[in-house]
C-alpha cells in the first residue's frame, strides 16, 4: 500500500471510531486529523464513502451483538415503562415496599429513588426514628406515545391514495375550467 494510500485508511479507521463515540461525524472528521475549515465537507463524504459507512455498520453490529441490543429488546422495555402498576410499589397497609420485594417490571420503571433518614433527639440521644422514600417513576404517557408512534397508531399528515382515474379526472376537469375562462 503506497504511503498516501496508508495515511487516508488510517484517516478513515479513525474517523470510524470517533463517530462510533458520539455519531457527531464533524468532530470525527477533526479528530481524525482534517481540517476544522473542511471538516463538515468532509465528515459527509466520508459518510456517503460505502466502505466507511460499511464499517459504521459492521462495529455498531458487534457491539448491540455484545450488548444484547435489538429492536424487540428496546420494544419490551419500552412497554415495561409504558405498562407499570404502580401499586407494584406499595404494601396493602400503604407503606413502600423494600426494592427485593418489587417485580422486575416495576422495578425498571424506577427513573430516580431519593431515600431521606429521619432523625430525633440531639447529640448522643440522637435515634433514626425513621424514613422518607420519594420513587421517581417512568412517564407512562410518554412511553406510550413511544410504542404508538412505533406502531403507526398517530400520524402527523395524511396520506390518501388516489387511484389514477381520479387524477385524470381532476385533469380534465381542469383543463376544462381553463378553457371555459377563454
Amino acid at each position: 500500500m503506497p504511503r498516501n494510500d496508508k495515511a487516508v485508511h488510517q484517516r478513515r479507521t479513525r474517523f470510524v471510531k470517533e463517530y462510533l463515540l458520539d455519531q457527531n461525524a464533524t468532530r470525527a472528521a477533526i479528530a481524525a486529523g482534517y481540517s476544522e475549515k473542511t471538516a463538515g465537507a468532509q465528515a459527509s463524504r466520508l459518510l456517503k464513502d460505502v466502505n466507511v459507512r460499511q464499517a459504521i455498520d459492521d462495529q455498531n453490529a458487534k457491539v448491540n451483538a455484545e450488548l444484547d441490543v435489538s429492536v424487540e429488546r428496546v420494544k419490551r422495555e419500552l412497554a415495561r415503562l409504558a405498562f407499570y402498576d404502580p401499586l407494584a410499589f406499595w404494601n396493602p397497609n400503604g407503606t413502600a415496599k423494600p426494592l427485593h420485594e418489587v417485580d422486575e417490571d416495576a422495578r425498571r420503571a424506577i427513573a430516580g429513588l431519593d431515600v431521606a433518614e429521619l432523625f430525633s433527639g440531639d447529640g448522643a440521644d440522637r435515634n433514626l426514628s425513621g424514613y422518607v422514600k420519594k420513587f421517581k417513576l417512568a412517564d407512562k404517557g410518554a412511553n406510550l406515545e413511544r410504542l404508538g408512534r412505533h406502531l403507526a397508531m398517530f400520524t402527523d399528515k395524511v396520506e390518501f391514495n388516489v387511484g389514477e382515474e381520479l387524477l385524470a379526472r381532476l385533469a380534465a376537469g381542469r383543463t376544462r375550467a381553463r378553457a371555459g375562462k377563454k
